[in-house]
């Protein structure tokens, strides 16, 4: 019954706004002429008073409905909408007074009349439909479940945007209670209503003070640093924080504002600009056959979504794993079906004739090689088992595009390849060693691309934490003061890709990363994230450093320099001497046949001799 009156009103909106006008127009004509003549000289007026009342009437609707009035939704009106209201009803008390004076002669009607009957019709039609928005909203408001008490943090153009977007909306989760800015020239003052309380600092007190449950950061244009700052004092609380995306690439994207707004991510806690590289690149896979080894993998996985959508020729994905080619492959053959040539090798590297088998087959043009074991503490206790994979591996890839002719081989390498400490950066640093020689005596272009921890990959700190925040801590910690460079997946899979177009053949690439970042500070972050408070209701836990793990990671060796490339963010590590391919070639075949006979101690200071920055661990475990 309830669903059927309410479908009668709509369809009928119109006609029922047009009788409410029609009645409140003839009231607020009327009135008027009694305040003004009084009830006995009303009889005087019978017959003018009829018809210029018709008249009147007659006048507003008819101009409210050439200008749309009655088209428009008024649950959600905004300033336009009445001020179309305030600019009908001029055009049609003007239309009024000239057709009256036409019709009467011009002291039949009071000009007091037109003066007061034009001031109430405009009001009165103004002020019933903020009313009927206002009226409606809170209904709609209270129907629903509670809202969310949020602080805006910001009150710039952003700032006003969002609150402006959040009361517009009826069916808004966000009841916005006050704002803060460290615009000291703003405190005190107001946004549609909103206080501006305080600054950046003062958002834990106010939290207490307001009983605030969410925290809106809308501030897309600060930078960095001092967004991290404020993300680091929001975190300090137990409040939802959501963040505001730049309002340029929210445009871009087609989403509504508050649709857009996000959660926090752990990207944000970096303390500078993500690194977006030029879209106009790819030029080295585009219309190119293309591998990836360790295509299951996080970084391969990401590269061969990449690569997928730029038209490459056809490409190879290549993985030990088949559970994770699986996944991929699914999710490429149902982004692009038919449109892309995806091939699917299970596969080792370390399997030199199913190497070559594979590049016969496939003559792939341009490689990007990320399989690798990489787990540092793992890697210390099986060197042989690093030097076979990562080593002979990449040596196999190598040896195998220079005789089949492939135009470029790009390695993916790492911070702990610079003065390694763990045998996993050691075999990093020997696989760039072996490119940089083999570069200088093939036709193929060889190059390295170094790059620190990528958040969210398989394996990193990222998800272990989140892990043992979900199980109620503690966290683990190595060591309060160890840190580390991170980037996200979509950084490093430019960077490499870049670094293909670019590459020339034995450079060693590396990114412009910013700075370390603590991992204390990260774990305490993600436990505030989670809605906890880090040492009360999650502790931490510190293990000590685990074999082969530094304090902090280095991109660059001491002696070595950069040197600037086209791209501000991507440098070239300008390496001392080069290195003999003969003699390289000769290290490898002896580092092989120690590996391939199990010989730890062997292949630990064979690895020493090849890397003399190599500062093996004393504990092995």
């Amino acid at each position: 019954m309830e669903a059927n009156k309410q479908s009668f009103l709509q369809r009928n909106r119109r006609a029922f706004l047009i009788i409410f006008d029609i009645l409140t127009l003839t009231a607020t004509y009327l009135i008027p002429w009694i305040a003004i003549s009084g009830r006995t000289s009303l009889e005087a007026y019978r017959g003018l008073l009829f018809s210029s009342t018709v008249l009147f009437v007659l006048c507003y609707v008819t101009v409210f409905v050439l200008t749309g009035m009655y088209d428009s939704l008024w649950r959600y009106a905004e300033i336009y909408e009445f001020f179309r209201v305030v600019v009908a009803s001029v055009m049609a008390i003007g239309i009024f007074i000239l057709v009256t004076v036409i019709i009467y002669n011009e002291t039949s009607i009071p000009k007091s009349v037109y003066l007061m009957s034009s001031l109430f019709s405009s009001s009165v039609t103004l002020y019933s439909r903020l009313t009927y928005r206002m009226l409606r909203n809170t209904r709609i408001e209270r129907a629903g479940k509670q809202r969310n008490r949020v602080l805006i943090v910001g009150a710039g153009e952003a700032a006003s945007t969002l609150i402006h977007e959040i009361f517009k909306d009826p069916y808004t989760d966000y009841n916005i209670v006050c704002a803060v800015d460290d615009n000291p020239q703003k405190l005190s003052r107001t946004i549609m209503g909103v206080k501006i309380m305080g600054t950046t600092r003062d958002i834990p007190n106010l939290v207490k003070q307001c009983n605030v449950d969410t925290l809106l950061v809308a501030m897309p244009s600060v930078d960095e640093v001092d967004k991290k700052r404020i993300l680091n004092i929001c975190s300090k609380t137990r409040c939802n924080i959501r963040l505001l995306p730049d309002i340029t690439r929210l445009i871009s994207s087609g989403k509504d504002l508050l649709d857009a707004v996000r959660d926090v991510k752990v990207e944000d806690l970096l303390g500078r600009d993500e690194v977006v590289l030029a879209t106009e690149g790819m030029v080295s896979v585009i219309g190119k056959v293309v591998m990836v080894t360790g295509g299951g993998g996080s970084i391969g996985s990401e590269l061969c979504r990449q690569i997928a959508a730029s038209n490459p020729k056809r490409l190879i994905l290549v993985d030990i794993s088949e559970n994770s080619a699986y996944e991929v492959q699914q999710d490429l053959r149902m982004k692009y079906g038919d449109k892309l040539d995806l091939v699917v090798k299970i596969a080792s590297v370390r399997d030199s004739k199913k190497v070559d088998a594979m590049m016969r087959e496939e003559r792939p043009q341009v490689i990007f090689h990320a399989a690798a074991h990489k787990h540092v503490p793992l890697m210390e206790t099986s060197p042989e088992e690093a030097v076979k994979n990562n080593v002979c591996g990449t040596f196999n890839l190598v040896d195998s595009a220079d005789r089949y002719g492939v135009e470029k081989f790009i390695f993916i390498s790492t911070d702990k390849a610079v003065n390694p400490t763990s045998v996993m950066g050691a075999t990093k640093r020997i696989c760039e060693m072996i490119l940089m020689s083999k570069n200088a005596v093939s036709d193929t272009v060889y190059s390295s691309v170094r790059f620190g921890n990528v958040l969210g990959s398989n394996g990193s700190v990222i998800p272990l934490f989140k892990n043992q925040i979900a199980a109620g801590g503690p966290v683990t910690v190595t060591h309060p003061d160890v840190v580390r460079y991170f980037m996200t997946i979509s950084e490093a899979v430019n960077l490499v890709i870049q670094a293909a177009d670019i590459a020339v053949g034995g450079e060693v690439f590396v990114l412009d990363m910013g700075y370390q970042v603590k991992i204390l500070d990260l774990a305490e972050n993600l436990i505030r994230m989670a809605g906890f408070l880090p040492y009360r209701d999650i502790e931490i836990e510190f293990t000590g450093l685990r074999p082969g793990e530094k304090l902090y990671e280095e991109l660059v060796l001491s002696e070595e320099g950069t040197v600037d490339t086209v791209h501000s963010k991507i440098f070239i590590v300008k390496s001392q001497n080069g290195f003999d391919a003969e003699g390289i070639e000769k290290d490898f075949w002896e580092l092989k046949a120690l590996a391939y006979s199990n010989d730890e101690e062997g292949v630990l200071e064979k690895m020493a001799e090849m890397v003399p920055t190599f500062k093996r661990s004393r504990l092995r475990v």
